[in-house]
């Protein structure tokens, strides 16, 4: 336990001494996220960035995660199948001093504050594709930021994930829709919907799922917002086929 602690507190010299195109080399990340769509874009900018990751969908297969693996920086959506992002991230605080940097990730930027206030030490909103911003956001809030010396310069890159993931994202939230009859199928969702409508740049999509969590939050009825989001799905998804 003692040689695991010293490796992952000397581990940041490692992507100091890397290439400025490549500025997270050495770095482990996991990403706990449940959308594909925006789970392939974060693996670009890892790749892109040098950093190696590791991928869970969920509270309870992040947790198993961190039992074997030690990550740098955990990435948590602030939405999961099996519990809030929220509670994750208190639990991963929870552990210690020598617990990786975790920053919350969201298609709603007002679930920051929640994120901070459970001890991230960042925030990202959806969509994450600029290797720019990613790289800056994650070397800001790394703790030995301040020691590295010099200008970077910034790669004006986006990335595109695989449309097929964006189908895959779409295909589930069908599949939940037939059987949306509790809160928490509404609530999820629309926090998920809105995530991948976010990642995917579909700004009707995204609004719709805001729609729905408004009128469901203000216990207004649903129906008419679950049909419609049903009918957008079925459209980009018959869209999507074609391609």
């Amino acid at each position: 336990m003692q040689s695991e602690m010293n490796s992952f507190v000397a581990e940041p010299a490692i992507w100091q001494a890397q290439l400025p195109n490549r500025p997270l080399s050495g770095l482990t990340v996991l990403l706990v996220e449940d959308s594909r769509y925006a789970s392939e874009a974060i693996r670009l900018l890892c790749l892109r960035s040098g950093a190696r990751i590791r991928r869970a969908d969920r509270v309870q297969t992040a947790m198993r995660h961190l039992q074997t693996y030690r990550p740098n920086i955990v990435l948590v959506d602030m939405g999961l199948p099996d519990g809030d992002g929220a509670s994750l991230i208190r639990r991963i605080k929870a552990a210690g001093d020598q617990t990786p940097l975790v920053l919350g990730i969201s298609g709603d930027p007002e679930l920051e504050d929640a994120a901070i206030s459970a001890g991230a030490a960042g925030f990202v909103s959806k969509p994450i594709d600029s290797l720019a911003a990613f790289q800056e956001t994650l070397l800001a809030a790394l703790p030995d930021r301040g020691t590295r010396s010099g200008p970077r310069l910034l790669p004006n890159e986006v990335v595109t994930p695989d449309p097929r993931a964006l189908r895959e994202d779409l295909t589930h939230v069908a599949d939940v829709l037939t059987d949306a009859r509790d809160g928490a199928s509404i609530d999820y969702i629309a926090r998920f919907l809105t995530g991948v409508a976010r990642s995917a740049h579909d700004t009707p999509l995204a609004q719709a799922a805001a729609a729905l969590a408004r009128d469901h939050e203000a216990g207004r009825g649903v129906a008419t917002d679950l049909t419609r989001i049903s009918g957008m799905v079925h459209e980009r998804l018959i869209a999507a086929s074609r391609l």
